[in-house]
């Protein structure tokens, strides 16, 4: 098991009423998930929570068997390097760094990843370039051009293949397809499953879209596990 969420309870204060609150929550190493849930369900806030990014008021959050609400917040800014990819809505690509040098960014904050990549490849640029191509953007000379001059589509593609360098053992994707139209969607779902599995990775990928969840193995309805669930908690 890579997530076992058990109890958890979520409060943005300690005064403050209750977010997010669910009994339980179990996601297999290598499972591909979709997490569907309307505006306000709580589906950021849950992949905060899975990142470390903010912990549990109560109950446990395990990722790899390792509770992060033990964890301070440096040493969850650790485990996040080491182990967790995340593929942002809005991208967050690095503007003044070509494509390449974005795809290398997780093995300059872990030696972990770094040598995951590697034991791939001879190089790092090598490892960058196979994930590039099976992303679909196998063209050198793009490579080296400022991701700003890319389309939305590329951009996104981009920050799959940085999510993906280092072969974290778990990818989070936050409504990464929003912008696209619907074949678009799902050829970049299956581009990425086919990286997933070939690797290992768990995928946990989040959308309100709930078209796409005939792809995955698996659906949870946040609406529906989430006891507290108010339309005011955020995305």
């Amino acid at each position: 098991m890579i997530i076992d969420i058990r109890q958890l309870e979520f409060r943005w204060q300690a005064d403050s009423t209750t977010v997010l609150s669910i009994a339980s929550l179990e996601v297999a190493k290598g499972e591909c998930l979709f997490v569907k849930g309307p505006s306000g369900s709580g589906k950021s806030t849950l992949l905060s929570l899975l990142a470390g990014v903010t912990t549990a008021s109560a109950g446990t959050v395990r990722v790899m068997d390792q509770p992060l609400e033990r964890l301070g917040s440096v040493q969850r800014d650790h485990f996040r390097a080491d182990h967790i990819g995340y593929i942002f809505q809005m991208f967050n690509l690095i503007p003044y760094l070509s494509v390449i040098d974005n795809v290398l960014l997780p093995c300059r904050f872990s030696a972990r990843r770094r040598g995951q990549a590697l034991a791939r490849a001879k190089d790092l640029e090598t490892e960058a370039r196979r994930l590039l191509g099976h992303l679909d953007l196998d063209h050198p000379e793009l490579h080296r051009r400022a991701v700003t001059t890319l389309s939305v589509g590329q951009q996104q593609r981009v920050a799959a293949a940085r999510a993906l360098m280092g072969t974290p053992e778990l990818l989070i994707a936050d409504e990464p397809t929003s912008s696209l139209d619907t074949d678009r969607r799902e050829s970049f779902i299956r581009l990425l499953f086919d990286e997933c599995r070939e690797v290992g990775t768990t995928l946990i990928f989040v959308s309100h879209d709930a078209s796409l969840e005939k792809l995955f193995d698996r659906t949870v309805d946040l609406a529906e596990i989430n006891c507290h669930a108010t339309g005011t908690v955020g995305a």
